[in-house]
């Protein structure tokens, strides 16, 4: 019989369409699925394990649409006099110079550590971009085994390129195409697969023609970083003579279940293709304000019906910072004070949720039955009165400055009261600056 769990002694707070919050609440978990979720005068005990929410608000864990694992050894890394002045020179003098010099061991700890950070912040699940040019057959073998161990559920994919050659675009085909194949054989609930594209402005014709054709008949998408800086439309209209969402739509990679990332440089034809095709579009305000490529406009395409969500872009693993940057961003750049909060709000806690259902076979992101048992616990005593109709205020001034205690995930507890189960962090943090040097010295 499947373990039961029950989360008690704090407010349930259920997020979805019919927002509850419940004090003195609790949710009894059977196996990976919330079973029943109510007052804790209604949810039985008898055989199950109790955690104890030490009166914190009980939660879903939260969603990440837009991850770079293999970031995490950037961290203090120094580029001496090569100071990127454009997002080109971003690209060239950072990120390309690094994820070459990853050895499948360095792709294994830098996933670890921000795994880690994830249960730390209650992120119970991201959608990861991953590059390794030296390392890339079995690398989302690799970050799949490190998601396991820390117990984060994942979609994964490698970004394909062909900036390093041919061989090495083949194997990235190779090693999305597989792992597709693999993720919908074993239908494990923990980890999901996409096919992954860098950008338009490093893909040319026959490789983007390619990919398409390895995933046919593939119940799949694709994950592309969009317009992010306006090099890349400039790029595609002087190459192929069409904007980035023009030519991503011939090729027959947008969908439902495609990701667009960014999508900061974009026209009004492009934001039709993108709502017309149900292609999905993840917002990353910290990176975009870090990388100085502007700000996307996710009014207009909220407006238009398109799903936009939210990602950390490798900036960060916490989900609640990015949330407040884009009311912070889109207040700032409009000049309007009364932009951005529900926005915010419904980027995280609704659109990512929408967003991640269309890549596990169980709906999550909500507290009710049925639902992937994804539970939060936050070290939260509201000093305000605390209830739906100013639940977004909370969660936006409040709620992120309380430390996660607690994390659950699929059913089992990964972090309990501040305590990280099932990985050495102090061995991971001293194996990953052993093989950072190392790297650094190869970068």
């Amino acid at each position: 019989m499947a373990k039961k769990r029950v989360v008690q002694n704090g407010t349930v707070v259920t997020l979805g369409d019919d927002l509850q919050i419940i004090p003195d609440g609790a949710v009894l978990i059977e196996g990976n699925l919330i079973e029943k979720v109510g007052p804790r005068s209604e949810i039985p005990v008898d055989g199950a394990a109790v955690v104890d929410a030490h009166g914190g608000i009980i939660m879903p864990g939260f969603i990440n649409a837009h991850m770079h694992l293999y970031s995490t050894m950037a961290c203090g890394i120094s580029l001496k006099d090569a100071a990127p002045s454009n997002f080109v020179e971003v690209l060239e003098r950072l990120w390309w110079r690094l994820d070459k010099a990853l050895t499948m061991e360095d792709v294994r700890y830098s996933a670890l550590t921000p795994l880690v950070r994830s249960l730390r912040s209650g992120t119970t699940t991201l959608i990861d971009h991953h590059a390794s040019p030296s390392a890339v057959i079995g690398s989302l073998d690799t970050i799949a085994d490190a998601a396991s161990e820390a117990g984060v559920r994942t979609c994964l994919c490698y970004e394909l390129s062909d900036r390093d050659g041919p061989e090495i675009a083949q194997q990235g085909i190779e090693e999305n195409a597989s792992f597709i194949k693999k993720c919908a054989e074993k239908k494990d609930p923990m980890v999901s697969a996409m096919f992954g594209l860098h950008a338009s402005m490093t893909i040319s014709e026959d490789t983007l023609a390619k990919a398409v054709e390895s995933v046919a008949g593939m119940d799949t998408g694709f994950h592309i970083h969009t317009s992010e800086s306006r090099f890349d439309p400039e790029d595609s209209l002087a190459k192929y003579g069409k904007r980035v969402v023009n030519r991503l739509s011939d090729a027959g990679a947008l969908g439902p279940k495609t990701i667009c990332v960014h999508c900061v440089h974009l026209d009004e034809q492009e934001m039709e293709l993108l709502r017309d095709t149900g292609t999905n579009v993840v917002h990353n305000p910290q990176s975009n304000m870090n990388n100085a490529v502007g700000r996307a406009d996710i009014f207009r395409m909220l407006d238009m019906g398109i799903w936009v969500g939210l990602g950390t872009d490798g900036m960060a693993a916490t989900m609640m910072d990015d949330m407040r940057a884009v009311n912070l961003l889109h207040k700032h750049g409009t000049g309007d004070p009364r932009v951005g909060f529900c926005e915010a709000a419904r980027l995280l806690i609704e659109n990512n949720r929408k967003i991640a259902g269309r890549f596990f076979d169980k709906p999550l992101g909500v507290l009710a039955p049925g639902h992937l048992a994804d539970v939060i616990v936050v070290d939260y005593d509201p000093i305000t009165p605390f209830v739906p109709d100013n639940f977004l205020g909370h969660l936006l001034f409040g709620i992120p400055t309380a430390p996660v205690r607690t994390t659950i995930v699929d059913g089992r507890v990964r972090m309990l009261d501040g305590e990280i189960l099932g990985v050495d962090v102090k061995e991971v943090a001293a194996k990953s600056r052993e093989l950072a040097s190392s790297m650094w010295n190869r970068f």
